[in-house]
């Protein structure tokens, strides 16, 4: 089991491999979103009912069946999405890991930035999204 920091069992290598293979899951989770690909999307979750999702301005989504049919609408409804990730932040603690980032959106109709929360699990088949939860960025400054 790696530590914060890399101190205790597993040492430095071990954890820095972890963080490694975190940041490449969620990498995919924003590729997979960009090329509405539901099949690269489904392979990156966990399937069962402690999932949980939250996109900005929607309730939250529990269970993977509701996850899914927000992914199969979003998909569907015909936008093209670019994620910049900015101020990506890995941490791993044993089989649970979370990637804070800034996800600066573009698209045909919107230009908006998001804070995110990725929460990961590693099981048999490597580390699967568990949580996803992103509030949009609200310019609060006076003009």
């Amino acid at each position: 089991m790696g530590w914060p920091g890399g101190s205790g069992p597993g040492g430095p290598e071990s954890h820095a491999t972890a963080a490694g293979e975190v940041l490449a899951a969620n990498r995919a989770y924003y590729d997979a979103f960009e090329a509405a690909d539901i099949d690269a999307m489904s392979a990156l979750w966990e399937h069962g009912e402690r999932v949980q999702c939250t996109h900005p301005g929607w309730a939250s989504l529990r269970g993977w069946g509701a996850i899914a049919g927000s992914y199969f609408a979003l998909f569907g409804n015909g936008r093209s999405l670019q994620f910049i990730l900015t101020d990506e932040h890995v941490e791993v603690v044993g089989d649970t890991a979370w990637v804070s980032v800034d996800e600066n959106i573009l698209g045909t109709e919107i230009g908006a930035t998001a804070n995110a929360l990725n929460v990961f699990v590693r099981g048999p088949h490597g580390w699967r999204m568990v949580v996803h939860h992103a509030s949009q960025v609200v310019d609060t400054e006076e003009p």
